[in-house]
């Protein structure tokens, strides 16, 4: 398989072949497909979906998707799927990062649920994972019938070779595998670690933009979608799905990433978050996080998203007379943050990169004591140029249900909220 390059632009209908000839002209599934090859097509959406997002590509391939043995079950015990029976707590939460195995391990198997909510068969939710792993998925592929995968890679490179081209992804990248897609997962440092989360619901897309116009947050031109690769190979494989919350395994005697050409506008990208157009107060207070927003995935609600995905980008910061970090909040939506480089700008130390906190529907949380005093007291006639950084959050409107093994784990901070505890009662009334 040999990566060409990319193609720019968001939701667009693409057409890429990486043989001469391959595509068909005028019609999608021709009585003999060119080259011998097979049609198939890959639907995201329902068939009726209204036109502007409906969103589903032809493949053309060696041999179609239908040929593998039957599906057995694949244990991953760190891999879960249903967070309808979990005991949830209104406690604040944070881990160090996921140590790195000790033993080969490759991305399926470095996978660990930290917590989700809804259902793949409700078609809304999501999934939070993160992994960890030192070993290239070797004769085993992958797919997920049960959400689009937002990949927000932290430590080390991943090259994602899909049924549709090669993405490679570096830390301060993402990339989103669609529903159904096949790939398989190489690390070119030797090792990588990150946060995936599991889109149960709509697409993810980009916000619409309102009073800010027609410029600002992410470029529809900067997200990438690969071109045509194929691997015509023949063994003895293994293909693991993801399926209504369970992983499932098959023998497959050859690779399934075999497309040779495909077209349309349901296909894998990437985006570099550097890339991103930050907005923010030019006078005073700041807007709400919602201006940091990249993809969404809507919801039956108008203004409600199934989920959001916000990142917190190097910005300047020069709003006067305000408090110029994240103030103290309390949200009816939940909120999973991670830092991918450098510091946070609301927390003084514990937040380091790998790590990640969790705060539920209405749980109380801001900055630290000494974030707090020092923003207090900070010169505001000077701006605050916040640099090496780069945070994210997967936010969503139900509430993220912790895995038994998140809340166990070794590295979760246990005393996460001391670092609260130096908040000083400050009230000084008037005198009479």
């Amino acid at each position: 398989m040999v990566s060409n390059g990319y193609q720019s632009g968001f939701g667009n209908e693409f057409a890429t072949e990486a043989v001469p000839g391959t595509l068909p002209v005028g019609r999608n599934s021709p009585q003999r497909v060119a080259h011998g090859l097979y049609a198939e097509q890959l639907t995201g959406t329902a068939f009726t979906a209204p036109r502007g997002s409906n969103r589903r590509s032809w493949l053309y391939r060696i041999r179609p998707a239908v040929m593998h043995g039957e599906f057995t079950p694949f244990n991953q015990p760190n891999l879960h799927g249903d967070f309808s029976h979990a005991a949830v707590s209104p406690n604040q939460l944070r881990w160090d990062p996921l140590p790195l195995p000790a033993t080969p391990t490759d991305f399926i198997e470095g996978l660990y649920t930290m917590g989700g909510n809804g259902s793949p068969d409700a078609h809304a939710g999501a999934g939070i994972h993160m992994y960890a792993a030192n070993a290239d998925m070797r004769g085993r592929y992958f797919y997920n019938a049960d959400g689009e995968l937002l990949i927000v890679p932290q430590l080390g490179r991943l090259r994602l070779r899909t049924e549709m081209g090669v993405i490679d992804v570096e830390p301060q990248q993402i990339a989103v595998i669609p529903r159904g897609v096949r790939f398989a997962v190489e690390l070119p440092d030797g090792q990588a670690r990150g946060y995936v989360c599991e889109n149960f619901g709509a697409l993810l897309k980009l916000p619409d933009l309102g009073p800010i116009g027609s410029n600002g947050l992410a470029n529809p031109r900067d997200f990438e979608t690969p071109v045509a690769a194929y691997e015509e190979l023949e063994g003895q494989f293994e293909l693991v799905a993801k399926f209504h919350g369970r992983l499932w395994r098959a023998d497959i005697s050859h690779s399934p990433l075999d497309v040779v050409g495909w077209h349309g506008n349901y296909a894998p990208y990437r985006y570099d978050l550097r890339r991103f157009n930050t907005i923010g107060s030019i006078s005073y207070d700041h807007p709400d996080p919602s201006i940091f927003l990249v993809l969404h995935s809507a919801s039956d609600t108008p203004g409600t998203s199934n989920l959001d995905f916000v990142i917190f980008p190097p910005r300047w910061l020069v709003a006067q007379n305000t408090f110029r970090p994240p103030w103290f909040h309390r949200n009816i939506a939940s909120e999973f943050m991670g830092l991918i480089h450098g510091a946070y700008d609301a927390k003084a130390e514990g937040f380091v990169p790998g790590g990640a906190s969790m705060h539920n529907c209405m749980s109380g949380h801001g900055p630290d004591a000494a974030t707090f005093d020092k923003a207090s007291n900070a010169d505001l006639s000077k701006p605050d140029v916040v640099t090496e950084t780069m945070a994210f959050m997967f936010e969503t409107r139900g509430v993220i249900c912790p895995t038994e093994q998140a809340i166990a784990a070794g590295h979760r901070q246990r005393e996460y909220q001391a670092c609260w505890t130096g908040l000083q009662n400050n009230f000084t009334p008037p005198k009479a």
